[in-house]
């Protein structure tokens, strides 16, 4: 399968089926994230895995702690969304709850559908993906790139696949289950798994501004 098609066709899987992926398979997903590029060749990441039934106890342990605690994240959460940003973001959220039948007033049943995050959504396996704390924001941005990759690889594997920033919320409760050093963040999760092809949340797709929003082509030499 082609970058291309890759791109294309990957999208973030909001609905699971409950079977477990062979280890085979899981470890091909792992050894192509492993040949990401990062700053110096320090590949950073480190990536917490669960299956089956630690899967399940870890989802209700978090979805229990998120309930009730406030967010306690390790990595800062962005100032503010503004412009483009907030419209894109809005837009994004609106087609999700679109897609699940949830009108905008309904804020009951968004906040469930928020919650579901810390389930992983039903997915079988999640891998809650950390970088070393002294390596700051170059760590961490290291870790996002080894995150794309394990999503486009786990499209060409035939599953799907779920970044998940909210779990990273509650980094000192994550931490502490899946004993994870202080000396490391958390960034995010990966839940992934076999999707759910008869799932209406499986319908979503976000959209994508033209290159040339995003591009700014200097033409124009200066001076020293």
């Amino acid at each position: 399968m082609t970058l291309s098609r890759l791109l294309t066709s990957r999208y973030s899987c909001r609905a699971f089926l409950p079977d477990e992926i062979d280890e085979a398979i899981i470890d091909r997903l792992f050894a192509l994230g492993q040949l990401t590029p990062s700053w110096c060749n320090t590949q950073p990441w480190r990536a917490y895995l669960t299956r089956g039934a630690v899967t399940a106890s870890f989802a209700r342990a978090l979805s229990a702690h998120a309930a009730s605690q406030p967010a306690d994240p390790d990595l800062p959460l962005p100032r503010g969304y503004t412009g483009v940003r907030d419209e894109r973001r809005r837009e994004a959220g609106h087609a999700l709850y679109a897609a699940l039948g949830i009108e905008r007033s309904d804020r009951d049943a968004r906040a469930a559908q928020m919650m579901r995050n810390f389930t992983f959504f039903g997915a079988p396996h999640v891998a809650v993906v950390t970088t070393p704390v002294e390596l700051g924001v170059y760590g961490a941005v290291d870790c996002g790139a080894y995150v794309s990759t394990l999503l486009l690889a786990a499209e060409e594997l035939g599953l799907g696949a779920v970044p998940q920033g909210a779990v990273a919320l509650h980094s000192p409760f994550v931490r502490s289950w899946l004993s994870i050093p202080d000396d490391e963040s958390v960034v995010c999760a990966i839940s992934f798994g076999r999707a759910d092809p008869d799932a209406p949340v499986n319908t979503f797709r976000t959209s994508r501004v033209d290159a040339g929003e995003a591009v700014r082509r200097v033409t124009e030499s200066r001076s020293s």
